[in-house]
């Protein structure tokens, strides 16, 4: 099974002790490339656990690199999801080819995320709450 991101890492967003510099980065970009199967899944779906964990709640995903997300990772994605808005932040999508929403639209997300072509446009709309395609 694929690792998206070391343990390591996510640890080190965790928020710093008072009166130490440093904390979770505002936004975190996660791309991700090839093909998305359930394997795949069950890592992102531990990684955005462990983010939420970090007090990480605004993701990107960058989906431009990905050439097949099985539909079946979708609804949990989904759930996911909400869990970063239940805490005050969101994942949002970018990057995704025609063949990917279409997989997106198909499994039931055509509501649940907003879309993005890059992920400039996707951690701008945190900063000014607009979006570009989607809800």
């Amino acid at each position: 099974m694929t690792e998206l991101a070391p343990q390591d890492l996510v640890d080190s967003l965790m928020p710093p002790r008072p009166g130490t510099p440093g904390g979770p980065p505002r936004v975190m970009r996660v791309v991700l490339e090839g093909e998305l199967g359930k394997a795949e899944h069950l890592d992102l779906s531990r990684l955005l656990f462990r983010l939420t964990q970090a007090h990480v709640h605004r993701v990107v995903l960058d989906l431009s690199g990905v050439s097949h997300f099985d539909y079946r990772g979708v609804r949990p994605l989904i759930r996911r999801a909400e869990v970063f808005r239940e805490l005050g932040g969101d994942v949002r999508l970018c990057g995704l080819s025609p063949y990917l929403f279409a997989i997106f639209q198909s499994a039931g997300a055509s509501e649940a995320f907003d879309y993005y072509a890059t992920q400039e446009d996707a951690v701008a709309s945190f900063e000014r709450g607009i979006f570009v395609e989607g809800r």
